[in-house]
């Protein structure tokens, strides 16, 4: 207590507070607990935020600093020919990369190593230049070298400088089926033709693997190694036969440089599924090297380029007033000595040689403007419009390719008369190369548009499954009696005296139609020295194996489509027909028939309104022509076969899915068929595996269905 006193006696003594001086202590102290405190609280909270609140996305950041994903490209898939040729592949190539930032730590001049490689690759010192002067890690010096080129790099040994290995589409056949592939560009995405409308399946699934990248930026693998799922697209396989293709672009080819015309085109159908053998343009280029060949070679004129079809347009018109049952067979046609004026004062409707009366087949033969004219105005405005649209005109076949044009069919309300008469013999009106093809296919298989098919199957590059394309029906336009009529119509062309008679095989009876179309001029009108020459037919007639339409545009030396065209199709058809071992016959007589028969005069209704054709009879001294007996149940089947006086030689239960002679082939009377049954369950699960798009033939009257 003393020593308190004295304390405070002593502190009074010097004139100093004391009472002040523990308040400051007591500040201080509380001051420097609360930073204290406040510290902890502030390190508790920073490490909540950090390893809680955030965790999770910093983790993340920290992952991406050191661990990188990579996106591998797999190998595109091949696309292959029917028969398993391959028309475009993938193959390594090698490509020259560059680290710039390794160049400027070696201390090299980038110049120098710019000038260095522009001169072993023989590419651009200056582009290169810009590049190597990015300042990146990493960059392309040259993609798809030659592996001479790779060497003379290697040599350099220029620190920074890589060689890779990649993929690169190549196509072995060069400009074959050019058109229809397309290219794919240095990155491989498809640009043109199938590689670009199925690049997805070619491509293929995009596989990422994680990679570790040093404090540097290099990539070092993480553990694993690939599978190689995964790493490969699909496998497309077309309807194209490699050979039937060679033939057709080399015909095409040399027919265009003999009458030196501009451009040109072809297409080759199996005319009962639709499957195109070969489809071709000229002039061409190589889709190895596109960007060698101007953008005019890389159009596929088949599906792109519209022309007046002129004649090819008339058995169309008699086939559907045959099947509308507004002529007769055998009904003459006043052709008006070639000469007819349909309204005063307009110019008249010609033709090449003057007529007077013919009937449908010698309007055919003769390909008479006029007799055509006169048949499509008996349709009328309403029917004939309707007839072509059935035939697929003014509309897409719906070929799984890109670029495709529907044509031109204006609307029959917009016909002034003149139109109407003109449409039906083939001005006024513009179609492809594909349209007219797939319509004579409809005369050629017993009047049934089938869509375009180009690929048969795909496979899948992963699992192996294989997603098949069947035949698929468009709609039917003509009953099969009506285009057994035409088709025989159809072989007078081909016959002395017709205007195809260059497009004559020996040993095989030829159906098909010449046409020979002026093109329009710079002005109004039409040009009197640009002409289109076409020939559409297919062969053998009786049991068509195919069906080739040829367009070739602007000829110079001739124009006539029977000169011109014509022999296109003698040559490739007697070519194709060896390859694909279908057997000559014995050409003889056809009977008179489609001509002048008097046993064909269709029955009229009251009114004089004609009825619907009915079965025509069209067996001769060589026979009876086989019946279609696809797709019936037996009993039905074999009844048939009574009637026609055939014998039957069965294998299997169900429905008839094979027959051997085909139907359309003339054969004995008393000849055994053998016919191959399939149980319908079996057909049915066949059916359900491609769910709603499957299209198959199982059906009580033979016809294509869809399920």
């Amino acid at each position: 207590m003393s020593t308190m006193l004295l304390l405070r006696r002593q502190e009074g003594q010097r004139g100093e507070p004391a009472l002040p001086e523990m308040k400051k202590l007591r500040l201080r102290l509380f001051l420097l607990a609360f930073f204290l405190k406040a510290g902890a609280f502030g390190t508790l909270f920073r490490a909540y935020d950090l390893q809680i609140r955030r965790g999770a996305e910093l983790r993340a950041m920290a992952e991406r600093q050191h661990l990188r994903e990579l996106e591998l490209a797999p190998r595109r898939g091949t696309i292959f020919d029917r028969n398993g040729a391959p028309l475009a592949m993938s193959v390594d190539a090698e490509s020259v990369y560059a680290d710039p930032k390794a160049l400027f730590e070696a201390g090299l001049s980038v110049e120098q190593v710019a000038q260095e490689l522009a001169r072993v690759l023989g590419i651009d010192q200056k582009r290169l230049l810009e590049r190597l002067k990015s300042g990146r890690r990493f960059v392309w010096v040259e993609r798809h070298v030659t592996p001479e080129e790779a060497k003379a790099v290697e040599r350099l040994r220029l620190p920074g400088i890589g060689i890779v290995n990649e993929p690169k589409r190549y196509y072995p056949n060069r400009e074959l089926a050019a058109h229809v592939l397309g290219f794919a560009n240095v990155d491989g995405e498809g640009i043109e033709g199938l590689e670009l409308a199925l690049n997805e399946r070619l491509r293929g699934t995009r596989v990422r693997i994680p990679a570790l990248r040093d404090r540097m930026g290099r990539i070092v693998y993480a553990e694993g190694s690939l599978s190689g799922q995964g790493l490969v697209g699909d496998h497309v396989h077309l309807t194209i036969d490699k050979t039937l293709q060679h033939i057709a672009e080399r015909e095409l080819s040399l027919a265009i440089r003999t009458f030196e015309a501009q451009a040109g085109s072809i297409v080759v159908v199996e005319p009962q599924s639709g499957e195109l053998l070969a489809i071709a343009s000229y002039p061409t280029f190589d889709p190895n090297r596109p960007a060698d060949f101007p953008p005019s070679h890389r159009r596929f004129r088949a599906i792109t380029d519209r022309f007046e079809p002129g004649s090819t347009i008339k058995p169309f018109t008699v086939a559907s007033a045959l099947e509308a049952g507004v002529i007769r067979p055998d009904e003459e046609i006043d052709c008006k000595n070639g000469k007819w004026v349909i309204i005063e004062g307009e110019r008249p409707i010609t033709d090449t040689h003057p007529h007077g009366l013919l009937t449908p087949a010698e309007v055919l033969a003769q390909s008479s403007n006029i007799g055509a004219a006169q048949i499509g105005m008996r349709l009328g405005r309403a029917g004939l419009y309707r007839a072509f649209r059935r035939f697929g005109f003014g509309q897409l076949t719906g070929i799984l390719l890109p670029g495709e044009i529907p044509g031109t069919l204006r609307h029959h309300s917009k016909w002034y008369e003149r139109d109407f008469a003109s449409i039906a013999f083939g001005q006024g009106l513009s179609v492809t190369a594909l349209q007219l093809a797939m319509a004579m296919a409809a005369i050629a298989n017993g009047g049934k548009l089938m869509k375009p098919l180009i690929v048969r199957r795909i496979e899948d590059g992963q699992s192996g499954q294989v997603e098949e394309f069947l035949p698929e029906l468009r709609r039917r336009v003509l009953s099969q009696e009506v285009a057994r009529l035409v088709a025989d119509m159809l072989i007078a062309v081909t016959g002395e005296g017709g205007t195809g008679a260059e497009a004559a095989i020996d040993g095989y009876p030829v159906a098909g139609k010449t046409g020979t179309a002026q093109m329009s001029g710079s002005g109004p009108g039409y040009a009197t020295n640009r002409w289109l020459s076409s020939f559409v037919g297919f062969v053998p007639a009786d049991a068509p194996r195919l069906v080739i339409a040829v367009v070739i545009q602007e000829p110079v030396i001739d124009h006539y489509g029977g000169v011109v065209a014509g022999p296109v199709f003698r040559r490739v058809g007697e070519a194709a027909l060896q390859h694909l071992g279908v057997p000559p016959r014995i050409r003889t007589e056809r009977p008179k028939l489609a001509l002048r028969s008097p046993s064909l005069n269709l029955p009229q209704a009251p009114g004089g309104q004609l009825q619907q054709p009915r079965a025509l009879a069209v067996s001769n001294e060589n026979g009876r022509i086989v019946p279609s007996l696809l797709g019936l149940p037996l009993r039905r089947a074999l009844k048939i076969l009574d009637e026609q006086g055939f014998h039957a030689e069965l294998s299997g239960t169900g429905i008839v899915t094979a027959q051997e002679p085909p139907p359309g082939l003339r054969a004995p009377e008393g000849t055994t068929l053998h016919l191959t049954l399939t149980p319908p369950s079996v057909i049915a699960a066949q059916a359900l595996e491609r769910e709603d798009q499957v299209k198959t033939w199982f059906g009580a009257e033979g016809h294509w269905r869809k399920r």
